[in-house]
């Protein structure tokens, strides 16, 4: 196999941006394994310890992944993309202070808001069974905060998801989960968080009945409104 020749800047580097670019329009697809070493050597005309360095590059940036430490890279899939690498990013952010928690509660409201419209003016209407099902599991949960910010998370993930729109669920999912402690935190926090369950819950269901009547503008609201409420209301 020819040498393919690289420019002169780190090579590693080189390598790297090669075979990213090939997982990214897809010549790599997700979950197939990335060349043997000795083969990318060949191909690119360096040694193993480039080769190495450049495959650190990729799993570093999320790109390329191992079930073990004998197994070999793989392309990531696209869920575990979006659900790991972007929320480490935010979570590490707001830990440090860079963005305050604030600034993500805005960033969830909008992105909910604008989901929760989108999905009511859809056509065709999508399936909000699975919406519906985490009110009754939160309705189910009784006493068990735990169980019920599982069922609160999944209601909004699905509430975004039944927009169609792959791009809000990515970012949705990652701010998520950057500030999902904050719902369990505050629960905790209070003498009695059954009365604020139990307006949570009916503020899903007014949500999702917007939904359901294609209501766009009542869902932004609503949504926008329960998330403003809750954290403007509740500090942990």
């Amino acid at each position: 196999m020819a040498s393919q020749e690289l420019e002169r800047r780190p090579v590693y580097e080189q390598v790297a941006h090669h075979l990213r670019e090939q997982i990214l329009t897809g010549e790599l697809a997700p979950g197939t394994p990335l060349p043997p070493e000795r083969e990318l050597c060949e191909r690119f005309g360096v040694g193993r310890t480039t080769i190495r360095e450049a495959l650190r590059s990729l799993q570093t940036k999320g790109l390329a992944v191992a079930s073990g430490p004998t197994s070999p890279l793989r392309v990531v899939a696209p869920d575990a993309l979006t659900t790991e690498p972007l929320r480490d990013t935010l979570v590490h952010l707001l830990r440090l202070g860079r963005v305050p928690l604030d600034d993500l509660i805005g960033l969830r409201r909008a992105l909910e808001g604008a989901g929760a419209a989108d999905a009511a003016v859809r056509d065709p209407k999508p399936d909000l069974t699975a919406a519906r099902d985490q009110i009754a599991f939160q309705r189910a949960a009784g006493t068990d905060l735990e169980a019920f910010e599982t069922a609160d998370i999944r209601f909004h993930l699905e509430l975004v998801r039944a927009s169609g729109n792959e791009a809000l669920t990515i970012v949705m999912l990652a701010v998520r989960d950057a500030i999902a402690a904050v719902l369990l935190e505050t629960l905790r926090a209070l003498d009695d968080p059954a009365p604020t369950v139990a307006q949570l819950i009916r503020e899903h269901e007014a949500i999702l009945q917007a939904v359901i009547d294609g209501d766009a503008e009542a869902a932004r609201r609503l949504s926008g409104d329960h998330l403003t409420r809750f954290y403007s209301s509740h500090r942990p």
